[in-house]
Formats: structure tokens, sequence, C-alpha cells
């Protein structure tokens, strides 16, 4: 026998002696199972992104450039955490252009955009690609997304969803905004310019407010939703250098509450609030910042969205011709005010704090009268003419819009109850969103609860007012958090109902830390309505100082980060 065969000997019996030593209960090695699946998990990354796994698919998107043919590599329904609650919803799609119009590019280096399709804080399903909406809400759409047990069955009728306005968007929407068409477009059409544009696209499911399970529990109230996303952010950036993007630039966008998720996801980047809850379902550890966050129609500020709503449209009768409550609307309009001062906001270019005195001129100012003058500018003299005499009380010098106020605000509707939002019933989506597992729906203002009770002196437990804080971008902003996105894009639609002092209170906000903001509204466009979609896929290349070459992808300015 060599000296190296008895070498390979004992070697054998070296590995057999612990082989036997390690068995569960001394049992021989002969009687052990082969690896399992799961035994094998444990020893490799669970969260490891599967590159060679995916379809090549093609599509034509059509820009003002003209069509483009766009080759992508998609990559379908992975799971973005370790230990998922549901994985049809923490799971995510993602498409990388690798080729457009014949021209192959490098996608290595690109901007990430990250576009979440929640509606109503209800749960996004990542398998079906659908809204958590019951069969119905759209006229011809068949319950797509819809949770095990509720809808599915097909469904031409148009069907009311508690707290969602007939004919499609979220509460709010008075404005051009006509079902499915133009939802789908909120939420697909920036993905395609974005291929496009040669930027990487992850869509993300997410749990929400409906997600109920067979037993009766309810697994997506707040803050699932925002954990969710939060986690998608930490497995891209896990897979720093293997998923394509640049994890550096991951841009969020939403509409409605997505917009009001991706101002969370924005704000809060990098807090520990968050931390128990990323742990529980698996998430990657890594860094849940973001280098920008779009918001368009973001429903947010919860907390104090009913005394806002008061102060703009607590004047404003609903449809049916009366007026809410108006002792308790004066109280809540009160209550804005206060709210307004502690913020100390200072407006733009030298105007000073902002208060609830003044908000409704800088308003007109920064906002209303541009957006109105734009809009009438773009039209011809005998559309601007004939658009003036159906609207008698706005006016046009030739350069600029006139109007006041509170004739704009006349133009509107109320189309919401009081409280809007954390309402007396618990029908309105917001208190259903803050229910627990096992209550459905809960109060979250001290306003409505004290109300509701009784009891001027009640307010809601500190358990459940870190759970609103942390659905809450100024909470984060009021902060200073440090991890807080840099830039930000934030749009909305003149012609929606309440939101318009919760969105102007965001940008402004922001601005006051210096971030980078870019905000407007889009004259009468009503919930989700983008206008100008492109200028968004723009401005990402602007700030992150990305272009296209043929055959690759390059960042061409050292200071984007």
């Amino acid at each position: 026998m060599t000296k190296r065969n008895t070498l390979y000997l004992l070697l054998v019996s070296l590995m057999t002696l612990l082989l036997l030593s390690g068995c569960p209960n001394n049992q021989p090695a002969e009687k052990q199972d082969k690896p399992t699946a799961k035994t094998q998990v444990t020893t490799e990354d669970p969260l490891l992104f599967p590159k060679d796994n995916f379809t090549v698919e093609t599509k034509t998107v059509r820009t003002s450039g003209g069509d483009k043919k766009v080759t992508y590599r998609s990559y379908m329904h992975i799971p973005y955490v370790a230990n998922p609650v549901d994985v049809d919803y923490e799971s995510l799609n993602v498409s990388v252009p690798i080729e457009i119009d014949g021209i192959p590019i490098d996608p290595a280096n690109a901007p990430i955009l990250l576009a979440n399709g929640v509606g109503g804080y209800m749960s996004f399903n990542n398998k079906t690609g659908g809204f958590g909406l019951p069969a119905g809400f759209f006229p011809g759409m068949r319950g797509a997304g819809a949770p095990e047990g509720q809808g599915g069955e097909q469904n031409d009728a148009q069907a009311p969803v508690e707290g969602m306005p007939p004919g499609g968007g979220t509460p709010g929407d008075t404005g051009r905004m006509n079902g499915p068409s133009d939802m789908n477009n909120a939420v697909t059409g920036k993905q395609d310019l974005a291929l496009a544009a040669g930027y990487v696209v992850v869509e993300p499911g997410c749990r929400g407010r409906d997600n109920q399970a067979k037993d009766g529990t309810y697994y997506g109230k707040a803050p699932a939703a925002i954990v969710d996303l939060k986690a998608a952010v930490r497995y891209i950036r896990h897979n720093r250098g293997i998923i394509p993007g640049n994890v550096d630039w991951i841009i969020s966008s939403g509409c409605s509450a997505g917009g009001g998720l991706s101002s969370i996801l924005g704000a809060s980047g990098n807090s520990s609030m968050y931390d128990a809850y990323l742990e529980k379902i698996g998430a990657a550890d890594a860094d849940d910042s973001i280098f920008a966050c779009a918001c368009f129609s973001p429903i947010t500020d919860l907390d104090h969205a009913d005394m806002s709503y008061e102060w703009l449209q607590g004047k404003l009768p609903l449809a049916t011709g009366k007026l809410v409550d108006q002792k308790l609307s004066k109280k809540l309009k009160a209550l804005f005010a206060d709210y307004q001062a502690s913020l100390k906001l200072s407006g733009k270019n030298g105007y000073g704090p902002i208060t609830a005195d003044n908000y409704e001129d800088y308003l007109m100012q920064q906002y209303l009268i541009p957006s109105a003058s734009q809009y009438l500018k773009a039209m011809s003299k005998d559309e601007r003419n004939k658009y003036l005499a159906a609207n008698p009380w706005l006016s046009w010098d030739g350069d600029n819009a006139r109007f006041t106020f509170q004739d704009y605000i006349a133009s509107t509707s109320r189309i919401k109850g009081l409280p809007a939002f954390d309402d007396f019933d618990m029908e309105n989506p917001e208190p259903i969103l803050f229910g627990d597992k096992t209550t459905n729906a809960r109060h979250f203002t001290n306003f409505t609860l004290q109300q509701v009770t009784g009891d001027p002196t009640i307010e809601i437990d500190q358990d459940l007012q870190k759970v609103v804080n942390m659905m809450n971008p100024m909470f984060f902003i009021r902060q200073e958090n440090p991890g807080c996105a840099k830039h930000w894009w934030i749009r909305m639609g003149s012609a929606e109902s309440g939101i318009a002092v919760t969105v102007s209170n965001l940008a402004i906000s922001l601005e006051n830390l210096g971030k980078d903001v870019n905000a407007g509204i889009y004259w009468e466009a009503g919930h989700c309505v983008d206008d100008d979609p492109e200028s968004f896929i723009t401005w990402i290349g602007d700030i992150t100082g990305y272009t296209l070459k043929a055959g690759a992808g390059e960042q061409h300015r050292s200071d984007s980060k």
C-alpha cells in the first residue's frame, strides 16, 4: 500500500468518526436521511437573486420621440424575504432592458425604478399582478389580485367599494380619471417609459389592509405594506453586483396610497422603528434608504388629514346639498391651524412662515396660478375662450390666469363626510388600515376617538400611535431622519378634493430640509393622472447623470450621488 493510499484511508476514517459523533441521538450514519431542501437552504443564501432564471420578452413603448422596441429580461415572482407571511404578495418582478431598437445595451449601472401598484392601502398581488380590489371595482376588471375568498368571479357590473368613489380612483377624486385605462396607465405607464430609457424596473407586491387568513385573522394591517416595501429595497441592495442596475440609484414611485407609501419609504430610510418587523419576515440585513422618491397624488399624513380636509372644504356641501356638522368642522379646522403652526414651515423665495392664515395665498402663488396659466397658455385662442366661458370664475390676462382661492375651492366638490378619513363608523379605508391581527378597524386619531366615546381626555394607546407614526412621512421628516431621500418628485391634480394641503406640506417640509424637490399640480387633472410622465423619466436621468450609449449605459457625472 502506498503512502498516498494510507493517508486517504486515514482521512476517510476520520470523516466517518466525525459524522457519527454529529448524528442526532448518536444514530449510525447509514440511517441518516439525505439532506432535505430545507437543510440545503440553510447552507445557501435564500435571498440570492436568480440571475439566470429569466425569459426574454419584447414590447413596443410609445414615446414622444416615436415608438421604441424594447427587448428585456423578465424575472417573475421572486420572493424578497426569507420567511414570507404570504409569498404571493412578498415577491417582486424585475425587468432588465438588454436591447432598444435593435441596439444592445448594458444595464449594469442603470437607475432602478421601484414602482409599487398599491391603491387604497390594499394589497398588491405580485403573482397575479393585481390590486387587492374586489371583482367589479372597475367595469370588466374581474377580481385581479383579490384575496382568497373575496371576488374573483366574473362580474362586469360596476360595484362600489367602501371608501372608494364609483368609477375608480380613491377618495378625493373628482377630476379626469376614467376608470381602468387611466389607473392602469398611472401604475404601468412609467415602467414602460423607464424600460425604453434603459432603466431597470422592479415591481414589488406587498401586503395590505384587506389580507385575511382562512382562520379569520388579518395579516396585512399597518405597518405591513411599508415593511414589505422596505424589505424589497433591502433585497435589491443585498444583491449588489448580482441584480442588474445601480443599487445606489433606487427611485421609488407610486400613486394614491401607493404614493403615500412611496413617501414613507423615502422619508424613513434606515429607521430602526421597523427592524423587529423586518427581522420577523427574514428581510436582508441591508440599507433600506433610497436615492429618490416620486409621489403621485399621495394619500398621506393620515393623522392630520381630517384637520386639513376641513380647513380646505369644511364649508362645501356634500352631494346631497347638506353641510357637514359645522361645529365639529370648525374644531377640526382650529386643530389644523395649531398643527400647521407647529410645523414651523417657511415658503420659498423668502416668503416667510406659512400658517393657516396665509396658506391659501402661498398655494395660489406657488402652485395653482402657475398651473392654470400653463394650462391656458397651451390652448388655442378658440379653445381658451370656450374654456373661460365654461368657467366664469377664472379669467386670463394674456399671460396669467386670474381667480380667487375661494372660487377655486367652490369649483371643486366635497365627496367625503366628517371626519373625512377616521370616520365615526370606521367604514373608510384608513381605520381599516390601522386594524390589527384580530380587529378589522380601529380609530387612529384622538379627535374621532373622543367624539365616539364622549371622553374629551381619551387618547389612542401608545402602541397604535407608534404604528400611526410609522405610516406618516412627516413624522420622519420632522425628526430630520438622516436616511431621508435626497431627491423628490411630487405631483397631484387640481381637481382632487381635499389632499392639496397634506401634499403641499410634504413638499415644503422637504424643501425646508434642503432636499431637491420638484413639486407641481396638473390643472384639471384628477387622482393619479400624470400629464407628463416622460418628464419624470427625464428627471431620473438628470438626478443620476445616467445616459445610454450604444452597447452600454454609463455614468457621466461624478457628483450624481
